[in-house]
């Protein structure tokens, strides 16, 4: 009998179907209201000051990089290094290519699946003015490091939270340590808005730049008392007034009421990921012929890696969960030098990526839920 484990599962239930309905009979579906309340109530709940929502978490990271480079205060131009961790989604590493900023990729640690903190410092060059931190499958930084390191080289830290919605460390939710923070609401993530991303920042003038750039890079969407524009009085004149080298990547309303909705649903989302990755790390921790992810701080178990031992066991395992209507992928995009894309990069490797490539190599991933679903991880032991 197969055992049925899908990588991710359905969060939505009547309310989210009522919230579609308020928009439909509102007849309002490009951005407004909602997605300005839903911005509101997720920096509350985050505990940020400012929230902007746009249509995916690729472009949270798209507008949080380019707000930092088009902000005059941060001095982040092209040609500059931006160190990042060898394993991520594409999109951490592309949106610094687009903007000409060099790329310095540094091994991940073995353990935690996040960049190496112990070789970290060492990398940094005389080029070097940012570190992009990702908090990899809901596992978040030591943060107490990285700001250390970050202050006193005085570089920029940036987050891409985009698997870790929930996460905390030291009592303080990951997203919110850097200059900007990046999340994402896609279906197989915390919270399901079909899709959609956040970049959540402290800083006015940056999330005044995003709010321009999210749109066109006009003014319309700016305060009166914006940081960055002085409006002129003239709203005929502001509704096409462009001023920043923008895109269109705004959500709709209908994304931004069923967030509303997941939002209130959260804790109970990251309760149930925490209980099932305790008991899944508690049920593998021990196996000798594998490694798998271990937590710092408080992690919000996007989902479960594994890593096997002993070369060419991946394979078979993915042969044998398959078979048995399991699903897995790899973890990420492995050791994302190793991808083709990479010529169009201008990068560096510091020294070697031997953890990122073990990774790429003898790794798999399995998908974590809303719901209790430790039964189906002692099934899942017997599998593998």
């Amino acid at each position: 009998m197969e055992i049925q484990y899908p990588l991710a599962s359905d969060t939505w239930d009547k309310k989210e179907i009522e919230a579609i309905n308020r928009v439909v009979n509102s007849n309002s579906f490009t951005m407004g209201q909602e997605v300005s309340e839903f911005e509101k109530e997720f920096a509350a709940y985050f505990g940020a000051k400012y929230a902007v929502m746009v249509n995916s978490g690729s472009s949270a990271n798209l507008i949080a990089i380019a707000a930092l480079v088009l902000s005059e205060k941060y001095d982040l131009k092209a040609g500059d290094e931006v160190i990042v961790p060898a394993v991520s989604w594409a999109t951490t590493y592309t949106v610094l290519q687009q903007y000409g900023l060099k790329l310095r990729f540094v091994d991940i640690d073995i353990n935690t699946l996040n960049i190496n903190l112990d070789i970290l410092e060492a990398a940094i060059t005389k080029e070097t003015k940012a570190i992009f931190a990702v908090n990899l499958l809901g596992n978040p930084n030591n943060f107490d490091v990285l700001i250390e390191i970050c202050t006193k080289n005085k570089l920029i830290l940036i987050e891409d939270n985009c698997e870790a919605m929930g996460a905390t460390y030291h009592g303080k939710y990951a997203g919110t340590f850097g200059t900007v923070g990046t999340f994402s609401t896609f279906y197989s993530h915390h919270m399901a808005t079909m899709e959609g991303g956040m970049v959540l920042t402290n800083d006015n003038a940056i999330y005044d730049i995003m709010k321009s750039i999210r749109s066109h890079g006009w003014t319309r969407n700016l305060s009166k008392d914006s940081s960055i524009y002085n409006k002129s009085g003239n709203d005929f004149y502001e509704m096409f007034n462009f001023i920043l080298p923008g895109y269109n990547v705004r959500p709709i309303e209908m994304e931004a009421a069923i967030g509303r909705e997941q939002l209130k649903k959260l804790d109970g989302f990251i309760t149930y990921r925490k209980l099932n990755g305790e008991y899944f790390s508690a049920k593998f921790f021990n196996r000798p012929d594998l490694k798998i992810q271990q937590s710092e701080g408080n992690s919000s178990f996007f989902g479960f890696s594994i890593i096997f031992k002993e070369s060419g066991k991946r394979d078979e395992v993915v042969k044998i969960l398959r078979e048995n209507g399991v699903e897995c992928r790899p973890i990420v995009a492995g050791n994302f030098t190793r991808n083709e894309v990479i010529k169009y990069f201008d990068y560096t490797v510091f020294e070697k990526l031997d953890a990122a490539n073990n990774l790429h190599d003898n790794g798999l991933f399995l998908g974590n839920h809303h719901y209790d679903c430790r039964e189906k991880i002692d099934l899942l032991f017997g599998l593998i």
